[in-house]
C-alpha cells in the first residue's frame, strides 16, 4: 500500500486559535491563550498539564459546557461556536457524552434508570431504552446491580453507571474529566480499562482530562497545556 493509498482519518474535532478570558471586576484572566490542534475519530487523547494550566477549560469548551472568547470549534464538521443555545442543547444531547469526577446520578432512580434516561429525553420508545441501558450495564460490570440506587453502590461503581449513561446515546465523543479523580487505584483502574475497551472495540473517540503520568499509557496522544497554551505534542504508537 503506497502512501497515497491510505484513507485519511477522518477529523472529528478541529479548534482554531481558541482563547477562554474571565473577568473578576477590574482583573482578567486568560485561561486559554489561542490554542489550535485537531482530534481524529477513534482517537483516545489525553489532556495533561499542572494545576491550572487550563485543561479542563479546554475540556468545557470543546463539550459546549462553556462558550470561547475567541477563535472556533469544529466537531464533525459543524461550527459550534455559531451555535443558537437551543442548537448547542440539541448538538449535546444527541452527539455528546460526558463522564465527570462526580457522578451526577440522581439518588432517586436506580442505576437502569439513570442509563436509560438521555435515551428516554431523545424519545426513544421503552423496549429500546430498556434494553440498551441494560447491555451497557452488563458491558460495565453491572449486570447484577441494575435495580440498585446509587447510595448501594461503591464509588467506582457509581462512576460506571455515569458512564453507561454517557453511551447510552451512542455519542460522537466522549469528554471525560479527571473521571477516577475521587477513586482508589484498583476502582480507577477499572475505569480506565473500561473507557480503553469502548475505544478500542467500538472505535469511541474519547477526550480525557488527566494529571496522572501513569495513565499515559492509556492513551493514543497527549495534548500538553501549560499557562493557557500548548506546550508540546507527544504522540505514540498504539495497537488498536
Amino acid at each position: 500500500m503506497t502512501k497515497k493509498d491510505i484513507p485519511k482519518r477522518k477529523v472529528m474535532i478541529e479548534v482554531q486559535n481558541l482563547a477562554k478570558h474571565y473577568r473578576m471586576g477590574d482583573v482578567i484572566t486568560k485561561a486559554l491563550r489561542g490554542i489550535s490542534f485537531k482530534i481524529y475519530e477513534g482517537e483516545f487523547v489525553g489532556i495533561m498539564g499542572p494545576s491550572g494550566s487550563g485543561k479542563s477549560t479546554t475540556l468545557h469548551q470543546l463539550g459546549l459546557l462553556d462558550m470561547p472568547t475567541e477563535g472556533k470549534i469544529l466537531i464533525d464538521g459543524v461550527d459550534v461556536t455559531e451555535l443558537s443555545d437551543m442548537k448547542r442543547s440539541y448538538f449535546r444531547l444527541n452527539k455528546l457524552g460526558y463522564v465527570f469526577q462526580q457522578y451526577r446520578n440522581i439518588p432517586e432512580l436506580t442505576a437502569l434508570e439513570n442509563v436509560y434516561l438521555p435515551l428516554r429525553m431523545i424519545g426513544e420508545p421503552k423496549k429500546v431504552y430498556t434494553d440498551e441501558a441494560k447491555q451497557l450495564l452488563e458491558t460495565v460490570g453491572l449486570g447484577e446491580r441494575i435495580h440498585h440506587h446509587p447510595f448501594e453502590l461503591s464509588g467506582g461503581e457509581q462512576q460506571r453507571v455515569a458512564m453507561a449513561r454517557a453511551l447510552a446515546h451512542k455519542p460522537a465523543i466522549l469528554f471525560a474529566d479527571e473521571p477516577t479523580a475521587n477513586l482508589d487505584t484498583e476502582a480507577g483502574d477499572v475505569i480506565l480499562n473500561l473507557l480503553k475497551k469502548f475505544n478500542k472495540d467500538y472505535g469511541q473517540t474519547i477526550v480525557m482530562v488527566s494529571h496522572d503520568p501513569d495513565q499515559i499509557k492509556y492513551f493514543d496522544r497527549v495534548i500538553r497545556i501549560r499557562d493557557g497554551l500548548i506546550e508540546t505534542k507527544v504522540k505514540k504508537t498504539v495497537q488498536k
